[in-house]
């Protein structure tokens, strides 16, 4: 069974301070993936952060807190709280998919290099196979290791391809079949 994983898809992600970011689409994707596995009853987890820093955007005491309105669970979707960039981190994760009878993720969300490849990483790292849509998840520009910035699209594409391969399968949307959740590979 796959299971769609929607992470941090909340208020604080639109914040300037977080910069430049890449693939202004992504929500658009997300939510037609959404609508997609609401339509075939096909199970649903959205994380979101809780932060324990008082400056983060996730902070709970403050609006960017919230989902987006868009992406609020219905139905018996489950909603988790991690406090870390892993989505299997201290929370339920790995149980509830037990009990959905998942062995597949199918992952969107925010940030690529950071929820998204780490969740990606520890659920390869479970025996999960885990899928990652490309076109479906964003991340912002930033600095590397040498201080040479970076772009979000830069970043974006380094970390889908620490993922693919070793510990994920990078994919776009256009690869997930219409006619059911198996997700099919170019």
């Amino acid at each position: 069974m796959q299971t769609l994983i929607i992470i941090d898809q909340q208020e604080g992600i639109d914040h300037p301070k977080l910069g430049a970011r890449n693939n202004p689409d992504a929500e658009r994707v997300m939510l037609k993936l959404l609508a997609k596995w609401r339509k075939q009853g096909w199970p649903v987890v959205h994380v979101i952060h809780r932060s324990t820093e008082p400056d983060s955007v996730f902070w709970p005491h403050e609006a960017g807190f919230m989902l987006k309105a868009a992406f609020q669970p219905v139905g018996d979707e489950t909603l988790l709280e991690k406090s870390v960039p892993c989505a299997f981190t201290n929370n339920r994760l790995a149980e509830t998919l037990t009990q959905l009878g998942s062995d597949e993720l199918i992952i969107v969300g925010v940030a690529t290099n950071n929820s998204i490849e780490a969740t990606a990483r520890t659920g390869g790292n479970l025996g999960y196979k885990v899928w990652v849509v490309a076109d479906a998840c964003f991340t912002f520009a930033k600095h590397d290791y040498f201080g040479t910035p970076r772009s979000a699209d830069e970043v974006h594409a380094i970390s889908l391809a620490n993922l693919d391969g070793e510990y994920a399968t990078v994919i776009n949307s256009d690869a997930i079949e219409t006619t059911n959740a198996k997700v099919a590979t170019q």
